[in-house]
């Protein structure tokens, strides 16, 4: 008897914590509940760098910058950073410092693959524009013209342009009301190489307001547009990014090309990624196996900086995307009431001035970051230098740009070098 009560408990313990145990770790990551006391690692004193020079006439601007690099992985307690700057449409440098995976002591290199979280976001937007390009989806259609619409009545009035922007109306993760949609995006153990059943989770999920009447950063905006592009394109999302981005930009390193499952363990180089107590912790742990393909069109790609340089030269490439397509990308969008956007967020971009450095001043940027598991992003595209950069970590930091801010001074080391090489040039 006692026997049966103790396997009847089993039984019912068990399932309970299957489904508790993914929570936990999601709360634990947060740093809202206790990580486990095992499975740390030490970072190491000494890092090693590699810095690879693409174009000679940047080989000064090269060793300033895989110093700057190198200090500021140093002064991030990362495991690794990996960064790439490409001008005229030209990858110049490569450089990196770091660790891909310390317990294997694999450096980090060019070719180490990262999650690159909402920078996902610009890899999708530069597929809308490829299609309103070639007139096969219209940016202001309302989903009442597609199937798509049949999954939740008050989405008849969205639009692609309002998907693209923030301005649905759809929740961002921790606000979708469909509880067993919330519960997955925690859980983060379930594939979906359909982007129509990632769209499940959130379906009858409650507005936040009626589209185009606020501005509210949600992911799942840009799932749903993900579904919407694969029904106006009729073949998979992943599909059509790979035929219409990735390889015409021979963007051979960025996943997934394809509808498949678990994608990230067809990557060869891919990086470890870490978790850490505290942005000075001298010790990390890997990151809890994840499957973040529910948010694949906003936040689940993995891609390298060589890589995402190349979607930042595709943008401002008038063969690829034509001049008045990227105006209308660029341009902060507008509410219903003819406000532009509290952000104001354009199409799938952030477009601002900022300061790069005082030689430089003041110039106009179009770039995206992205927060992944145990990964940060960044990519910046400079139209007027026709200068693209990108930064990958395999850690998180607080706060973003403690990661990000490197970018500027890289960036401004290349820009200067090609002022120099302007003015010396014959002619």
């Amino acid at each position: 008897m006692r026997r049966l009560l103790y396997i009847s408990s089993l039984l019912l313990i068990l399932p309970g914590l299957y489904f508790i145990a993914p929570v936990y770790q999601f709360y634990a990551h947060r740093g809202e509940a206790p990580m486990p006391f095992w499975g740390y690692l030490t970072l190491a004193v000494e890092s090693p760098t590699s810095s690879e020079v693409h174009v000679s006439q940047y080989e000064q601007a090269a060793t300033q910058a895989i110093a700057l690099l190198t200090e500021h992985q140093k002064n991030m307690y990362a495991p690794g950073i990996s960064a790439a700057i490409a001008i005229d449409g030209e990858l110049v440098w490569t450089g990196t410092a770091g660790w891909a995976d310390i317990a294997a002591q694999e450096p980090m290199s060019s070719a180490t693959q990262f999650r690159i979280g909402s920078t996902s976001k610009a890899l999708t937007s530069t597929l809308l524009a490829r299609l309103v390009q070639e007139k096969q989806l219209l940016l202001d259609t309302p989903l009442s013209e597609y199937k798509l619409s049949e999954l939740n009545p008050n989405w008849k009035d969205i639009t692609a342009r309002q998907l693209s922007s923030h301005m649905s109306g759809l929740p961002h993760y921790k606000d979708n009301t469909e509880f067993s949609g919330l519960y997955r995006s925690i859980a983060l153990n379930s594939s979906y190489p359909d982007v129509n059943d990632a769209v499940s989770l959130f379906d009858e999920s409650e507005l936040l307001f009626s589209p185009g009447e606020d501005f509210s950063y949600s992911s799942y905006g840009s799932v749903l547009l993900s579904a919407l592009i694969q029904e106006a394109g009729q073949i998979s999302y992943q599909s059509l990014m790979n035929k219409l981005v990735l390889q015409p930009l021979e963007m051979q390193a960025t996943l997934p090309t394809a509808a498949q499952v678990d994608f990230e363990n067809n990557a060869e180089h891919l990086a470890t990624f870490y978790w850490r107590e505290h942005d000075n912790a001298t010790r990390v742990r890997p990151w809890r196996d994840v499957d973040l393909s529910h948010r694949l069109a906003g936040g689940g790609f993995i891609s390298t900086p060589s890589d995402l340089v190349k979607l930042g030269n595709g943008f401002i490439d008038e063969d690829f995307i034509n001049e008045a397509i990227r105006a209308q990308f660029w341009t902060p969008q507008q509410l219903n009431n003819g406000e532009v956007n509290e952000q104001h967020y354009a199409i799938g971009w952030r477009v601002h001035q900022t300061k790069l450095s005082d030689e430089i001043g003041d110039v106009l940027v179009a770039n995206h970051g992205g927060v992944s598991r145990g990964s940060q992003s960044w990519l910046m595209v400079i139209p007027e230098y026709n200068a693209v950069i990108a930064l990958n970590t395999n850690c998180k930091t607080t706060q973003f740009w403690d990661f990000a801010k490197v970018s500027k001074p890289i960036a401004s080391l290349f820009l200067l070098a090609k002022a120099e090489l302007t003015a010396v040039s014959p002619g």
